[in-house]
Parts: structure tokens; sequence; C-alpha cells
């Protein structure tokens, strides 16, 4: 999905057409209108709407900065394969310094929580 999909949108008493941009700052205008007239219940209706497409807007954001991630990296020098094109593979469950998501606490770079100690009494 790019930022130019065009979305039909079902709202609470209307239906919509737009990107996701159009369609939030709508939202987000009918939501004002609703709430300056002292229609509370339509209010939160729109600005639940309104909530949506800018959840969508931030996902499509996310994504597209890990796409760019990845093609800086990939273009980045030094990041040349070994000979023959083959890749060595992470050990088991750890990559770039993390298991299962969770920084390595012997890492240098682990800030996390250090398990206590006691000295003897």
């Amino acid at each position: 999905m790019n930022r130019n999909h065009v979305f039909d949108s079902n709202g609470p008493d209307m239906r919509l057409r737009g990107t996701a941009q159009q369609l939030f700052e709508k939202y987000l205008q009918l939501g004002r209108d609703a709430t300056s007239a002292g229609d509370r219940v339509m209010a939160e209706g729109y600005f639940q709407h309104a909530e949506h497409y800018f959840r969508i807007l931030n996902a499509m954001s996310q994504a597209q900065q890990q796409r760019e991630g990845q093609q800086q990296r990939r273009y980045q020098p030094g990041n040349e394969q070994p000979e023959g094109g083959e890749t060595q593979p992470a050990e088991a469950g750890e990559m770039n310094g993390q298991l299962n998501g969770h920084a390595l606490e012997n890492d240098s770079d682990y800030d996390g929580p250090q398990p206590e100690t006691r000295e003897p009494a």
C-alpha cells in the first residue's frame, strides 16, 4: 500500500473517499465541527475514524522507513558478501547482539537491568 492508495470509508453518517491523509484530516475536521455543535457522541465517532486513518498513516510511514533502511544497508560499503555469494548463518536464536528481540546482557551496549549481586554476610 502506498501513500496514494484511495480508501472508501463508511463513516458514522456518510460515505467518504480519499487517501488516508485526506480521510484523517476530513474526520478530524468533522469531529471538531460536531464538538463545537455540542454533539459529543457524533464527535467521538468522527475522532475514532480519524484515529483509524492516523494509525494507517503511521503504519505506512514505518514500512517506508524500513524499506529505506534496508536499501541503505544493502548499498553501504563493507556490506559485501563473502566469495561465492554465501552468507554466514548467525548463531541459533541470536542476531546482531540480540536474543529473541532483547539485547544480550554481556553486550557492551546493554543498558538494561543488571542482575542483583549480594555480598556474603
